[in-house]
């Protein structure tokens, strides 16, 4: 059984990455973003991949809010103020991650509805050997005959976050931008093989662009990561490639500063939701105005955290994990996250922090 984080210390509520910059007339949400809720249901300690005509025995499970979830809780575990548009059935499932997100995590579901008759996606992933492999089911849900304020017009935000693909733009993109929200934004594989920059309409709205080594290369025609950075910094103000065992290249086509970290070597049991918290890391430490080279550092360095455990959203580090990892990293490391030690409370906060279970949930006795 996957364990569950409600007995850790609640480090996240005493740290606001945000707070020597909030004021009282800035938006009440950090970061908006929308998509589709799966839940998510991990095998884990499985030995092998299944076998075609055998039944395999996994050594552990584990139930979590899945899909666009990753990254909301990635980043409300790391203090962002975060609000989720998103539909999601009025079945158990669609009940457990409503109340796993908003009260386990605190995420803003002001925006999203309760779809009657639609049941919700799920995804079964298997994680084996450091890969995964995933089975989804799900269908659209049906549009509301009333959609209210979004897509047309989202919540003022310091930020927002997009998932970039061809074809047209998103509407709500462009309304948060104008409204203030600084856009930053990942892509997926291209399954039609074109690999068209200009087909990713939204990226004129972005501030920054997070695609990993292989999709940057492809868009850019490029056989380097690091010049596929720099191509990419020719389209919008901050580019960043992630370049897996490697680190991560970034380049602010602004101020023309560069900047690469390596990654910290850890022994990976599950990538998923890796790509999510790596964003969510970048995004923190942007508002928080940090230095690129640190940016890149915080982000590198919550990926490996997440990767060390199962599940998606429920590998999403917080604070307490940022703490711990700080107060034992080796001495070659600490020069240069340095930063984090004017970030992490020396003390833990003394109230607890309830979390998402890792199952669909208990009765609870009488």
């Amino acid at each position: 059984m996957v364990t569950s984080r409600s007995s850790r210390d609640s480090l996240d509520s005493a740290v606001d990455p945000l707070g020597p910059l909030r004021d009282p007339h800035e938006p009440g949400c950090d970061v908006f973003l929308t998509g589709t809720v799966f839940l998510d249901i991990i095998f884990t300690g499985l030995d092998s991949a299944p076998v075609r005509g055998t039944e395999s025995w996994a050594r552990g499970m584990g139930s979590s809010p899945g899909g666009v979830a990753n990254m909301a809780t990635a980043l409300a575990r790391l203090g962002l103020r975060t609000s989720l548009a998103a539909a999601f059935g009025d079945d158990h499932y669609g009940e457990y991650c409503w109340d796993a997100l908003e009260q386990g995590e605190g995420i803003d579901l002001s925006m999203s509805r309760t779809v009657p008759g639609w049941h919700s996606p799920v995804t079964v992933s298997m994680a084996y050997e450091g890969e995964r492999t995933m089975v989804s089911h799900g269908h659209e849900a049906p549009l509301p005959a009333d959609p209210g304020p979004f897509p047309q017009c989202p919540p003022r935000a310091r930020a927002a976050v997009a998932s970039l693909g061809p074809g047209g733009g998103e509407a709500w993109v462009a309304a948060a931008a104008r409204r203030g929200a600084r856009v930053f934004a990942d892509v997926g594989w291209d399954d039609s093989g074109r690999w068209d920059l200009e087909a990713l309409a939204d990226l004129e709205h972005c501030e920054a662009f997070l695609p990993n080594a292989g999709e940057a290369m492809a868009y850019t025609r490029t056989d380097c990561p690091r010049a596929a950075a720099r191509a990419l910094a020719e389209k919008v103000p901050i580019a960043v490639v992630t370049m897996g065992s490697e680190g991560s290249y970034a380049v602010d086509g602004r101020t023309g500063e560069t900047a690469e970290v390596p990654a910290i070597a850890v022994d990976a049991l599950d990538p998923t939701g890796a790509g999510d918290v790596y964003v969510a890391g970048f995004l923190t430490g942007t508002l928080a105005e940090w230095p690129l080279a640190d940016r890149l550092a915080f982000a590198g360095l919550t990926a490996a955290l997440s990767v060390q455990e199962f599940g998606g959203s429920l590998s999403a580090p917080g604070w307490p994990e940022v703490a711990h990892w700080w107060h034992t990293a080796p001495e070659a490391l600490r020069g240069r996250y340095g930063f984090l030690d004017d970030l992490v409370p020396r003390t833990a906060a003394p109230a607890s922090r309830r979390r998402a279970v890792p199952t669909i949930g208990f009765r609870q006795s009488a």
